[in-house]
């Protein structure tokens, strides 16, 4: 399997079946992303929340892919009034598409749909998914979210993700240090951080937040991608 940073929090995973999943693929106004969105496809497209930056070419792609759509109900709905196809979802529950699960989980952060032309209108909860694969793999991917326990009661103690991706970039989202301790929480092998450096609001020195992890749990391996990059999984197995 291979996850790809698409920068912010867009990320493309391709699994050994050759399945693509986008999530929040905000692509053709992304400024740390040099990928055109006309070459990307999707087989599957997770999106966490409604706001511009994570919903992004999420319609363009899965129209012109025929991609399902996962996402919290609202969202799924307004896709569907499109002609999308939409699996609609809420926090706690899961739903499997091509062998593979999608597991909703919260996340604390707003979810407006922020870019129609009525101003925002109301885009449900905002979210993060547990993805579990065939081979017992899970990639947990936080969204736009802030430090909070469940993170280490819930996901770090029944979900127990192998790959952790877990926001930094601070005034809208955890900190360097809070994602730290939220990466400690959720002890996974490894953590991948996101939504940083896209904009002047969110700059953040990735290493910082590495070396906060490294204080709190040594054993937990930082991956410092830059937009564009390929990281291939490979997992020991217990």
């Amino acid at each position: 399997m291979e996850i790809r940073w698409l920068g912010h929090s867009a990320f493309e995973i391709t699994t050994d079946e050759d399945i693509k999943i986008l999530i929040d693929p905000f692509i053709s106004n992304n400024p740390s992303c040099n990928i055109p969105v006309e070459e990307l496809t999707a087989d599957i497209i997770c999106i966490t929340h409604g706001h511009s930056d994570h919903f992004g070419d999420a319609y363009e792609i899965a129209e012109k892919s025929n991609s399902i759509v996962v996402s919290n109900h609202e969202i799924g709905m307004f896709l569907q009034k499109q002609g999308i196809e939409a699996v609609n979802m809420n926090i706690g529950g899961s739903t499997s598409i091509r062998n593979i699960k999608f597991t909703m989980v919260d996340a604390i952060h707003s979810s407006d749909v922020d870019f129609v032309e009525e101003g925002a209108v109301p885009g449900g909860s905002a979210c993060g998914f547990i993805i579990t694969f065939p081979n017992g793999d899970k990639i947990y991917h936080a969204g736009d979210t802030a430090l909070y326990g469940d993170m280490e009661s819930i996901i770090g103690n029944i979900y127990k993700p192998d790959i952790a991706i877990i926001p930094i970039g601070d005034r809208f989202t955890m900190g360097p240090f809070e994602g730290a301790l939220a990466t400690r929480w959720v002890s996974p092998k490894a953590v991948i951080p996101m939504h940083y450096n896209t904009f002047p609001a969110i700059e953040q020195d990735p290493v910082i937040f590495s070396n906060f992890v490294k204080q709190l749990d040594p054993s937990i391996d930082v991956v410092i991608m830059n937009p564009g990059e390929v990281y291939k999984v490979e997992l020991e197995k217990e």
